[in-house]
């Protein structure tokens, strides 16, 4: 190994001139940018200024003169040809690494580099060195591209490029047994069997012939049979697979269920081949074996039918019904002789595989030998339908395929000239179509509605609206579905148990995202029932205290929207107002309890109707009687309590004051979010209400403990 390539230029000149022309053979590499450890090429270099390639003659000259360093090995590099028709000669600077291991050990992986020339042979003679297997020894090679899936290597005369090996691409060498059968036969019954869920029978009923016949089957007492099928099996379209391909088989697969394997990075080309798979008229043809007596081998731009004899053995075995997925890589190999850009495993435009499939295909099977020359003409004014068919009958006297029949078609290009006005009408032939992704007009939302009946639960609705629609338009949506109008509704966005928005009709609903909880509320709108009526907003807090003085609110339940008339409303019409709509959320307690708010000395609040440090205090009394309610009290009833020996210290109150303590909540004027008071709710005259309000239900810790039920809150 030279230390420079600088130093030897001059030298190099003059054994060049000595030598004359250079024959092509095995070339030495003058490089001085290795790895010192591994002796293997470093990545990216660049040919004449890294490294210079000379033939053995000049390298032997140079070692004459100058020696290499100790410990130091050659670099050799083969030539290989490259292209398929128009072969070119081309040294292999950078080899292919494989990852070689045995069937015994898959985990201990010996890497290795092999050129694009070296057979499977030599890879087996490499292998056998490595893991020290003797020439006496009977052994199988096998391609591992799939964690369990494995291909069979049968044919050693073919080269890594034949195989279609890639960069780490892991070898696995088996040796049989000393009663003749396979270590990987029981294997791979016993993981598959596994893997699938079969029950494998106590009988062992194996079978296996040896990968010298033309197929080779494995079967297990469930009647699962894995088959092997061997590369010596000759397809009738006179291409030989260059090695086996193994498959699962499911005797009760249905014709076309077939999945592709994912060979690395080819999930573009299993995509467009599904497509093509279940085009009927097109598989049917390759089913039929049609394709075998349109096929064109002297086109020059075709590829002389080799695609379309893989195509067909693909879809061969993809419709026959026998296998639940099988592995393209013979057609990828075909592929990659013809289209370079898909021979790597790298990732690749699907409808640019797609494209070159349907043009291979159609010079394949190219019903037009010859190919005459034609003129086209001009419209010249004649009607769109004469110029179309004259276009479509000279595209039909040089391409006449399968291919043509189902996907070709015309375009209309009309041109104006600016200058003279002149029209012109072309019809151009297609093949394939490149549109946009249509963007999706609709989506789906989820609401939850809650319905003016206080019985009715909130019934959740998916509702289908336009994607650029109003808040409207789910409205109307909502409105065929459960029969309210689209007027009476109200649409909001619930957040931690209040409105984080109420919705106008107007507004976008792609403003909406997915993770909103939407309700929709029934209300009174305008004028009905000769009233005016308002939506006020309605959400409830407890009230909380922490010591004697001092008291606290925090948010529960599912807030509501309330409708209530505009004009003459009393803070007691609007407690009655909402304890209606909460008569779903209120219990009552079964036991002999009465709820009285105690305390003779306390006095009504005047702001909010209620009683500075108030709180429930439950008796127990003596006689029977029935629950008390709290939700209409006759002055008889009331009457009928003092003779009965009902609370005392409540009847020895005024009745305003009665009726005042007997409410099960207060209420409070707050902002939007309920954080904070921005007004009271006087307990005698009309409140001043509109629909900017947000009213807030307070209820103390003990009587939201006996008469508020959670559970009936909820919303299911």
């Amino acid at each position: 190994m030279l230390v420079s390539i600088p130093g030897i230029c001059t030298k190099l000149e003059r054994v060049v001139s000595t030598l004359g022309q250079w024959t092509i053979q095995d070339f030495f590499l003058v490089m001085y940018k290795a790895d010192p450890e591994t002796q293997a090429l470093k990545e990216h270099l660049i040919d004449e200024l890294d490294y210079m390639l000379v033939p053995t003659e000049a390298w032997m000259k140079l070692m004459n003169w100058y020696g290499c360093v100790e410990g130091q090995q050659p670099i050799v590099r083969k030539v290989v040809e490259h292209g398929l028709f128009v072969k070119n000669c081309k040294v292999e600077v950078y080899l292919i690494e494989l990852k070689l291991c045995e069937d015994s050990d898959p985990d201990n992986l010996i890497t290795r580099h092999f050129s694009k020339a070296d057979t499977i042979d030599t890879i087996e003679k490499e292998m056998r060195n490595i893991f020290n297997i003797s020439p006496e020894k009977e052994t199988r090679l096998w391609n591992r591209y799939m964690t369990n899936t494995y291909e069979q290597l049968t044919k050693p005369d073919n080269t890594v490029q034949d195989a279609g090996l890639y960069q780490g691409q892991v070898l696995v060498i088996e040796q049989r047994n000393a009663d003749g059968t396979w270590p990987r036969q029981s294997q791979t019954k016993s993981s598959t069997a596994t893997s699938r869920n079969f029950t494998t029978s106590g009988k062992s009923s194996s079978s296996y012939s040896s990968s010298s016949s033309p197929s080779s089957t494995m079967t297990n007492g469930d009647s699962s049979t894995y088959a092997l099928n061997n590369s010596s099996n000759t397809s009738k379209g006179g291409y030989t697979p260059p090695y086996s391909s193994y498959n699962y088989r499911e005797p009760s697969s249905h014709p076309g269920l077939c999945g592709l394997s994912n060979l690395g990075n080819t999930c573009f080309m299993n995509s467009a081949l599904q497509c093509l798979s279940n085009t009927p008229p097109l598989t049917r043809y390759f089913l039929s074996d049609e394709y075998k007596k349109e096929i064109n081998r002297e086109n020059p731009l075709g590829m002389r039918g080799e695609i379309a004899v893989a195509y067909a053995e693909l879809i061969r075995q993809i419709w026959s019904g026998e296998n639940s997925y099988v592995a393209p890589r013979m057609f990828k190999t075909q592929v990659g002789r013809f289209a370079p850009q898909f021979s790597g495993y790298q990732q690749q435009d699907s409808q640019e595989l797609l494209a070159f499939l349907l043009d291979g295909l159609h010079e394949d099977l190219n019903r037009v030998k010859k190919k005459p020359y034609l003129e086209l003409k001009d419209a010249n004014g004649r009607p769109d339908s004469v110029v179309a068919a004259e276009a479509w009958d000279n595209h039909l006297r040089r391409n006449n395929s399968i291919i043509v029949d189902i996907f070709h078609g015309l375009f209309k290009s009309t041109l104006v000239c600016p200058e003279c006005s002149k029209v012109s009408v072309t019809f151009d032939p297609f093949c394939y179509l490149t549109l946009p992704l249509p963007m999706k007009k609709d989506r789906t939302m989820e609401v939850f509605l809650v319905r003016s009946d206080p019985l009715c639960r909130p019934k959740q609705y998916r509702l289908t609206v336009p994607k650029m629609g109003v808040v409207g338009d789910l409205c109307s949506a909502l409105s065929k579905l459960s029969e309210v109008p689209a007027e009476n509704m109200v649409v909001t966005d619930v957040y931690n148990h209040h409105f984080h928005k109420i919705f106008q009709m107007d507004e976008m609903l792609n403003h909406i995202m997915e993770k909103d909880d939407l309700f929709v509320y029934e209300v009174k709108t305008g004028k009905s029932d000769d009233l005016e009526w308002i939506t006020l907003p309605i959400c409830f807090r407890e009230r909380r205290y922490r010591q004697a003085t001092t008291a606290g609110t925090i948010l529960f339940g599912q807030p509501l929207m309330v409708s209530v008339p505009k004009h003459n409303v009393t803070s007691d019409d609007l407690y009655e107002i909402v304890l209606g709509r909460l008569q779903r959320y209120i219990k009552y307690p079964e036991s002999k309890v009465y709820s009285c708010l105690s305390s003779d000395n306390r006095t009504c609040n005047g702001s909010n109707g209620t009683y500075e440090d108030e709180e429930m205090n439950h008796q127990e009394e003596d006689q029977e009687e029935a629950p008390e309610d709290f939700n209409e009290q006759s002055d008889e009833s009331v009457e009928d309590e003092n003779s009965e020996g009902g609370c005392s210290p409540c009847n020895k109150m005024p009745k305003k004051a009665q009726d005042c303590r007997k409410r099960l909540f207060t209420f409070s004027l707050v902002n939007s979010y309920a954080t904070s008071e921005v007004g009271s709710i006087p307990s005698e005259g009309f409140l001043k209400l509109n629909s900017f309000s947000t009213v807030a239900i307070d209820w103390d810790t003990e009587t939201k403990k006996l008469f508020y039920d959670d559970q009936e809150a909820e919303v299911n």
